[in-house]
Order: structure tokens, then sequence, then C-alpha cells
């Protein structure tokens, strides 16, 4: 059985308009052209959908239990209309963003909701990992979009700005009496500290900064998550580092604090790079341009 969507909109037209002609006009048609269309689907159909009459014409008894299921194939089609412009306009479609925790806390959480806002369509898949791993996964394209630390990158693709941050550091008032004002890296170097593990750039921002003092870093306590961090230096075994909005996220309590550091060894900035050929491109690009507009 084969019959266009011309036919389809003609059929439920005339059945609204009780008339060939009056739903031709609507159409924009030639009468005989959409009397022809009616005969040959009839023919197809091997019913008869209207009976003529001298005033125009009307369904007939299989005509109306038909003409429900040509109102789906024209919702159907409808949809499949809309949908393909959806996905043409990047309105439709999903997405994966891989990050660091340090960058979702304070940044990536926000633009998402707005990102969804604006495009309710588009599926986000946020995927937490360290810099490093980040950019494996887009090497190894398992995700579209990476937001990576820019001292940790390695990757070889087109980077784009995406967020400035910094390091605090974060003790116990019960376990260490530290300057209020700021405390100096020679200072700093000297205290326990609790790190986040390999690949982390937090690593290599301690690693860094012992070296520019001539000292190795002996990472002695390291952790995979800034929950465990806390959790160590709340007891008293260490100081850590990590983003002011990341320490107030967990609502420390009274007994913790937070420090400013002096020099901008601690500075950060997030890079965002994109890999193509997984996500639908206009998709992409929409995400991205939200991303990168959003700062």
């Amino acid at each position: 059985m084969k019959f266009d969507t011309t036919t389809v909109r003609l059929v439920i037209a005339i059945a609204e308009e009780g008339s060939i002609s009056r739903a031709a006009d609507r159409l924009e048609l030639a009468v005989a052209a959409a009397s022809k269309r009616v005969t040959d689907l009839e023919a197809q159909l091997g019913v008869k959908l209207f009976k003529r009459q001298p005033h125009g014409v009307r369904l007939t008894e299989p005509g109306a239990k038909l003409l429900s299921h040509i109102r789906q194939i024209d919702n159907l089609t409808k949809r499949l209309h809309g949908d393909a412009l959806a996905v043409r306009h990047g309105r439709d479609g999903r997405v994966i963003i891989g990050a660091p925790k340090s960058v979702i806390i304070p940044f990536l959480a926000h633009d998402i909701a707005a990102i969804l806002r604006k495009f309710p369509g588009i599926a986000l898949q946020i995927v937490e990992e360290n810099s490093r791993i980040v950019q494996q996964l887009l090497r190894d394209r398992v995700i579209d979009i990476g937001i990576y630390e820019k001292t940790s990158g390695f990757i070889d693709l087109p980077r784009f700005e995406y967020r400035q941050d910094h390091l605090v550091l974060v003790y116990s008032l019960r376990h260490f009496d530290l300057p209020k004002e700021g405390l100096g890296l020679e200072q700093m170097i000297e205290l326990p500290m609790i790190s986040l593990g390999r690949g982390s750039a937090i690593l290599a921002s301690l690693q860094r900064a012992h070296q520019s003092r001539g000292r190795v870093f002996r990472n002695d306590f390291t952790v995979s998550g800034f929950d465990t961090m806390l959790a160590l230096v709340r007891q008293g075994i260490g100081v850590g580092l990590m983003p002011p909005a990341i320490f107030q996220s967990f609502h420390p309590e009274p007994d913790l604090a937070h420090i400013a550091l002096a020099g901008d060894w601690h500075q950060r900035s997030y890079m965002l790079s994109v890999v193509d050929g997984q996500a639908q491109a206009q998709t992409l690009h929409n995400v991205v341009g939200e991303l990168l507009g959003s700062a």
C-alpha cells in the first residue's frame, strides 16, 4: 500500500470540511487532482471512504473506522518531521561530558541545568574522573566533551578556556595553629599533606610546588576523593588542598577551616576539548556553545 502525506492530510481535510473542493482549496490542490487521490486510495484500500452527495461528501461507515488510523499516520508524520527538525537543529540527542569533581560542583552542574532548561530534548550524561583520565576518555572517544585542568593537558586537541579557580588549604583548628591571613609555600611544604591520588591535577600541583623549592613531595597520605581527604583532615592527620567551593559543599563544621595560599602556583585553569563523530554534530555544537558562553 502506497500513499503519501498529502493524501493523508487531504482525507482528514475532506472529513472535516465535508467537501472535496473545500479540502482541495485548503491544501492548495486542484479539485480534479484531489478527487483522483481519494479514488486511488479507495482502490488501494478496497473500500469507499466517502459517499458523494449533492452538496458534498460524508464519511462511510468503513471510512469513519479507518479515519482514526489515518489521523494516527498524520500524527506520526508530524512527530517524525518535528523530531527530524529537532535533531537537525541540535535540540535533541545525547552528549557525554567528562570532568573532575572540582569542575562539576562549582561550575558544570549549574551549566548543565541551564542547558537542559534551554534544550529539554538533549540528554546529557556526566562521567566524573580526574583530569588525566578525562583526556584518555576523549582520546578513546568514550566521551564527547572533556573538561580538565590546563597544566595536566597532554591530548592533542583544540582547547578552549572554560573556567578559572584556585586551591585553598583546609585544616582542623583543633590540630593546627595556622596564620589566618594566608600561608606561604615554604610554610605549606612543611605540613603533613593529604593529597588526591595519581592522575589528579592537585597532586601534580603539589609535586611542582615542592620541586620549585628543591624538595620531593613524599605523598604519605593519598586518597581517591575530597570526602576522604576531609575525613583525614578532621582527625588532624594532615592538611589538604581543594577548591573553596568543594570545601563549602561539605558544609564543614566550625572546627574545620580554610586559608588562602600565597603566590600563584595554586591557580587553576580548566580547559574544554571536543571530539566529533559520536554525538549529533549540531547538538554537540549547541552544548559546547552554551558551556563556553556561560562563563
